[in-house]
């Protein structure tokens, strides 16, 4: 029975997000996976992050099923969703936020929202509409990310919804890739009903274009409409149209441009919608300030056509208007529009070298995997656990990874070759200290205090005059004495131990405890070695009875620790032994001589 219900569960994900071949549509703050209005699946973004809080709206207004939850974070400055990509490939990321006074305070909140390291906009969330923003851009690496960051004080950043589309290449050909385009407006013209999936394969919105009673709506003829664009537009924008009354009369555009004047990027796509006789001609041109600024365009019957507008800065105050030709018969008309404004140059993000380092913590420190998007980028929006340089592909400076509960072996961090400081303080590090620290040129601090490392630490790192090193609380480093083949003599090392005398308990008991003691006590040692090895197979034993949860070789945690404690004591002492039973051989050898 459980594996049918499983079965059916996968078959209803399986169904869900066959009806639609992007990427993914996520539904902030939700669990559920569900089919909507539009047989667009949706996914909770449980698998996307694990921070910020779910919060169900509770609003008076009816909204899509995406709105009715949203996720808000409260602790960091900004917090990223990562999703998986293909390097190259031309994406449609639309964000969208519905507030509906979620905290009882009815003050909508305004923050920034980022993708892939880059500013996006500033979101100006509202009471009681949904605000939606979208991007198209080509992605540089095989993961993207949407991030919104906190600018004010008190004013959480949250979201509602994003979704991803994958484009086609050869779709939105006419500008700079290294760039991105902004969407201020997509309309369709005559229309009644919002236009997106399934009739347009992309999804995109194409929202009914208002009409005041300037403008004739026009039927086209023909139900088949040829669209072989390489934008692709759906063919249901062409079976309607605006126009005007005469020729006279032009067609104003309306672009919601800010007011200033920025990079644009505009499609306007046209079909006649009526066939001509002999004696009928439709020709209309473009005109930016009362300027013509296209050839002339004569649209077709039954087959799309376009005309856009690039490389060209304009802003809210200049105008667009299409204009009938002097021997045009009748009047110009508009089936659809894009307008865009095109970003600064996307950024290439986190030197990649200290992007491995960091992903190689992430990978081995669970408490990190959460930290997404860019680690620097945009600034001053770095992780909060990193410093960065300015530069526009930034180097990471300094790791402050003090208490942050990491526990297990430090990884290969080689390749962050800027860093100057790394402070892994007050954790559960163990093992050896890795020689690759002492090979960071650029590292000035290092704090290793309050961790397990065991073990010499390399010359390397102990002979760097120009290091400040501190390792106090760990026991079982070795900084000082025979007991250890340590490297390291220089008395700036901070640890508990350097500059301390060596111990005269174990010359004395070299000089007056009798062979068979010394034998017996480490006898003992090993005794009660096995006697705890014992135990802990016991316990392991017991515990895989009960189904508990062992370390990663099947010891009870607990019982490892003793393990290693009780090891490390009768090592210990045994190498004390051997030490100090050399001296005296060699005092007594020069005694003699």
């Amino acid at each position: 029975m459980a594996a049918y219900l499983l079965f059916l569960v996968i078959a209803l994900a399986a169904s869900a997000f066959s009806t639609l071949t992007a990427d993914v549509s996520i539904d902030c703050g939700a669990s559920e996976i569900y089919s909507d209005d539009y047989s667009i699946g949706w996914v909770g973004d449980d698998n996307y992050i694990q921070h910020g809080e779910s919060v169900v709206v509770q609003s008076s207004i009816s909204v899509a099923q995406p709105m009715t939850t949203l996720r808000v974070f409260t602790e960091r400055k900004k917090s990223c969703y990562s999703i998986d990509a293909v390097k190259g490939s031309q994406v449609l990321v639309r964000a969208s936020f519905f507030y509906g006074n979620y905290d009882k305070k009815s003050s909508p909140p305004s923050f920034d929202l980022q993708f892939d390291g880059n500013h996006w906009t500033t979101v100006e969330t509202s009471s009681d509409e949904v605000v939606s923003y979208e991007v198209i851009y080509v992605t540089k690496r095989d993961t993207m990310s949407v991030c919104v960051a906190q600018t004010s004080p008190n004013m959480f950043p949250f979201i509602s919804a994003i979704e991803v589309r994958n484009l086609d290449t050869k779709m939105y050909g006419h500008f700079d890739p290294n760039h991105a385009l902004m969407l201020t407006r997509r309309v369709a013209y005559g229309t009644k009903e919002i236009i997106r999936y399934t009739d347009d394969i992309y999804d995109r919105i194409w929202v009914p274009a208002v009409n005041r009673g300037d403008f004739t709506v026009l039927t086209s003829d023909e139900s088949l409409i040829e669209v072989s664009l390489d934008d692709n537009p759906p063919q249901a924008l062409f079976q309607n149209a605006f126009a005007t009354n005469s020729t006279s009369t032009s067609i104003r555009l309306a672009t919601n441009l800010p007011t200033t004047e920025v990079p644009i990027y505009m499609n306007m796509y046209f079909s006649e919608v009526l066939v001509l006789d002999s004696t009928q001609k439709r020709s209309f041109e473009l005109y930016v300030d009362g300027k013509s600024s296209s050839d002339l365009f004569i649209p077709a019957y039954g087959k799309a056509g376009e005309m856009y507008l690039t490389n060209f800065t304009a802003s809210s105050n200049t105008t667009f208007s299409l204009v009938a030709s002097s021997d045009s018969t009748l009047s110009p008309l508009i089936n659809a529009l894009e307008v865009f404004t095109v970003t600064d140059e996307l950024t290439d993000g986190t030197n990649s070298d200290d992007v491995d380092g960091l992903v190689a913590l992430q990978n081995e420190f669970d408490v990190l995997g959460d930290w997404g998007g860019d680690p620097c980028l945009p600034s001053p929006y770095s992780w909060d656990w990193i410093n960065c340089t300015s530069a526009s592909t930034p180097r990471v400076t300094a790791l402050h990874l003090g208490s942050f509960d990491l526990s297990g072996i430090l990884p290969d961090l080689s390749s962050m070759t800027a860093l100057e400081i790394i402070d892994l303080h007050n954790n559960s590090l163990i093992g050896s200290i890795p020689e690759f620290l002492g090979t960071l040129p650029s590292l000035k601090q290092l704090n290793l205090a309050d961790n397990g490392f065991s073990g010499p630490i390399p010359s390397s790192i102990s002979k760097n005059s120009k290091l400040k090193l501190i390792v106090t609380g760990n026991p079982d480093l070795c900084v000082s004495g025979k007991s250890c083949k340590t490297v390291s003599a220089d008395p700036s090392v901070g640890s508990s131990s350097s500059g301390k005398k060596k111990s005269k308990v174990p010359v004395i008991l070299g000089t007056t405890i009798p062979a068979f003691v010394l034998l017996w006590v480490i006898g003992g040692l090993f005794a009660v070695l096995r006697h705890k090895r014992k135990s802990a197979a016991i316990a392991t034993a017991n515990a895989g009875q009960a189904g508990g949860a062992n370390g990663p070789n099947g010891t009870p945690p607990q019982a490892a620790k003793t393990q290693m404690a009780v090891n490390n004591i009768a090592q210990n002492l045994v190498n004390e032994f051997k030490v100090n039973i050399q001296d005296q051989e060699q005092e007594a050898q020069q005694q003699s001589a």
